[in-house]
Formats: structure tokens, sequence, C-alpha cells
């Protein structure tokens, strides 16, 4: 859930997870389409598809507890070197080099001299965590605590707080007079967008009891008899978003092809 999106606005979704499915074998107990639905509006909703497909797999191939190495988490559905990396470390205690944002940062100014890390994490820089990973286990989990939480609270992007940084002394990036970045880190598009509609759609599907017909995503829900209730609010969000037909499409079809949804008695639906 934390991948792409701020801790402010995973919290209370996390919440409602744990409370509705406290095991990954309760998760995997249900339909993938609950939790697309229960996945809120948190974004990049096949993360939701991937932790239901992971816990299925903790569930038939791990007895249904969360494996506790590197390798076999990174086997689970949805989990990349950095999630397996993080589990392995914070959750078990064992000696991984985690490397987040806030990590890059830090490692970039400190070690580096830069006021930025590059704009894709590379080789060089996973050398340079690894170099600088204490050697015993307990040690090496509270570094990696300890450097995220200093980029994240401390070493932040646009407003670091020198004054207060533990080891300001040995900043490399201070000491050269601390240069601009080389370049302006450019945020996602998001208005106009086809994610914007793929978006708007699955609420959409996240509201439906029933499978919804085509003619719904192209007329206006007070064309179709809709009143601006149930599952007529998502449908008027859409509608305001003057889709194009054509991108419509796109968002359908991808939407089908990516398993957000499927065809059920000539309607779309999150998937069984």
């Amino acid at each position: 859930m934390l991948q792409q999106t701020p801790v402010v606005r995973v919290l209370p979704v996390w919440h409602e997870w744990l409370k509705r499915w406290p095991t990954p074998a309760a998760l995997a107990g249900e339909p993938a389409g609950e939790a697309v639905r229960a996945w809120g509006r948190l974004g990049y909703p096949r993360r939701a598809l991937r932790l239901h497909a992971a816990a299925a797999a903790i569930t038939q191939d791990h007895s249904g507890k969360v494996p506790d190495t590197y390798p076999e988490l990174l086997a689970l559905p949805g989990v990349g070197g950095y999630t397996a990396a993080a589990v392995a470390s914070f959750a078990y205690g064992r000696r991984e080099t985690v490397v987040d944002t806030n990590i890059r940062r830090v490692h970039a100014r400190l070690i580096s001299g830069t006021a930025l890390p590059a704009p894709a994490l590379t080789a060089a820089e996973m050398r340079l965590a690894a170099s600088l990973l204490p050697a015993d286990d307990a040690s090496s989990v509270r570094w990696n605590a300890a450097v995220m939480e200093l980029g994240a609270l401390v070493c932040t992007a646009r407003a670091p707080k020198c004054a207060a940084c533990p080891v300001n002394d040995l900043c490399a990036w201070r000491a050269a007079g601390e240069p601009p970045p080389s370049y302006v880190p450019k945020g996602q598009a998001w208005h106009g967008t086809d994610r914007q509609v793929r978006g708007a759609v699955v609420a959409v599907l996240r509201q439906a009891e029933t499978p919804v017909p085509p003619d719904m995503f192209f007329h206006e829900p007070a064309d179709l008899g809709f009143a601006p209730t149930g599952i007529g609010v998502p449908l008027a969000a859409l509608h305001r978003l003057n889709s194009a037909p054509e991108q419509l499409e796109r968002a359908l079809t991808g939407l089908l092809a990516d398993g957000l949804a499927e065809m059920h008695d000539g309607g779309y639906r999150l998937p069984a």
C-alpha cells in the first residue's frame, strides 16, 4: 500500500484491511474483486490484485505465514526487491540492504555530495548502500530504520533541516557548499490521463452491486435514469471528466487485460 502512496492516505485503509482480513488466509478466501473494492482511492489498484495473489501464495505455499527470507519474499506476486528487503529486515530482523527514496537521498548528500540521487535507482547506489550496512543483524536493522527516518524527517527533499541533522558535520553536500540538483524532479501527470479515467471507471465498479452495462460508461447518468446517489455518484464523476469515447474504450479494455475487471452477463464487474 505504501508504494507510491503517502502514509497519511494509507493508514485508514490499512486499518480497515487488518480488521477485515487479519491473516493472509482470510484475504485469500475472498474474491480478488473484494480486494479491489476495499482498496478505495489509494490508486494503482493492480497492487490490490497482487496483494490478493500474494495472500493466496502465502496460504498455499507457506502454511499461511509470511515467509522470512529475501528469496522467498521476492518470489511472491507483486513483491519487488525493496519490499522483500524491507520485510525481511524490519519484520524478521535479517541483514538486508533496504534502499528507498529517503535512504537514497541521505546517501546522495552525506556520502556522494549531491543534492538528490539519480532519477532512477542505479547499481552504484545499491553497492554504496551495501557497503555502508553494519555487519551484524541487529545493527543493520537499526541502521536501515535510522537512515530511512533521517531522510523522511530531517534530510527532506525540498527543505532539509540541516541544523537539526546529527551528522551535518560529516555531510559531503554541505561541505561542497550545497550545490543545486542537476535536474528538477517532475511529478506524474494525472488530470486528463488514461490513469485518471481508469480510476474513475474502477470507482464505478466498486460501487456497483451488479454488472455495469457498457452504455452506462458512455452516457450521462441522468440520460439513463440514475439519480445522483449510489452508483450514480461515481458515474457522474466519470462523465464530468468529458473523456473521449476512445479514451473510455482504452480504459475499459486495459482494465479487462489487467484483470481489474471482467465481463459478466453483458456488463463489467470487479473480478470474482
